[in-house]
């Protein structure tokens, strides 16, 4: 069953292409992941989008995304509320709207 993750960032002022620039050019392409998308959500708000062919897949790539995190780490701000510099999510899919 397709699985789905959603992390949230908010990026320090001025370090955005810093930020971009760690996902670019294969430097996010995480074994098992089948399709990614970056998404500009507001001012320094951006939210990565992962595809998967299950959850397991997704799980045994979490090293290696924890490995990339920790390379950019420094170019986000703490969301508040003990969530740290992602707020992270992820899950089967339960309904598919393409037509």
């Amino acid at each position: 069953m397709t699985t789905f993750n959603v992390v949230r960032f908010r990026i320090k002022p001025g370090r955005e292409e810093e930020f971009l620039d760690a996902h670019r050019q294969g430097k996010a392409r995480w074994p098992g992941l089948e399709k990614g998308h970056i998404i500009k959500t507001g001012d320094n708000s951006y939210c990565l989008i992962g595809e998967w062919a299950d959850l397991a897949t997704l799980k045994g790539a979490r090293d290696q995304m924890i490995a990339t995190l920790n390379s950019f780490r420094d170019t986000l701000e703490d969301l508040g509320d003990g969530r740290g510099v992602t707020d992270a999510v992820s899950g089967d899919v339960v309904v598919d709207l393409r037509a």
